[in-house]
């Protein structure tokens, strides 16, 4: 496997494809970065020289890629908190924050259903 920014990424797919194991690196990225290398896109990783390779891993150092990128993601999230906004109490809460509905949905951040049950009347 190809190593580069401290990730493996698979020798069998295309050069294109195995860039967006990379966190940060989509399908534009990659292409971008391929194109910067001077790097057919369609190649293989098995197919890349050291040469290639090393021209690919100057072309992603280029980029906030990584632990930089989700440390950075984290302070965003935690500075949206620490002042109080919409989107930050959200946050604290484990809500949806874009203006979706919860009611009937937002399973993935309410977590599992947790059901309360109803008081039981007191007979006289």
């Amino acid at each position: 496997m190809a190593r580069i920014s401290g990730v493996d990424i698979p020798k069998q797919k295309r050069g294109l494809i195995s860039l967006t194991y990379i966190y940060g690196v989509g399908r534009s990225r990659a292409k971008e970065i391929l194109a910067k290398a001077d790097v057919d896109e369609n190649k293989k990783v098995t197919e890349w020289n050291d040469d290639e390779i090393g021209r690919i891993r100057d072309a992603v150092s280029s980029f906030t890629i990584e632990g930089e990128l989700r440390s950075e993601t984290q302070l965003n999230i935690k500075r949206l908190m620490d002042i109080g906004s919409f989107r930050g109490i959200r946050h604290r809460v484990g809500l949806p924050l874009r203006g979706q509905r919860t009611k009937n949905n937002s399973r993935t951040r309410k977590g599992k259903r947790k059901t309360v049950a109803n008081k039981k009347k007191v007979t006289k």
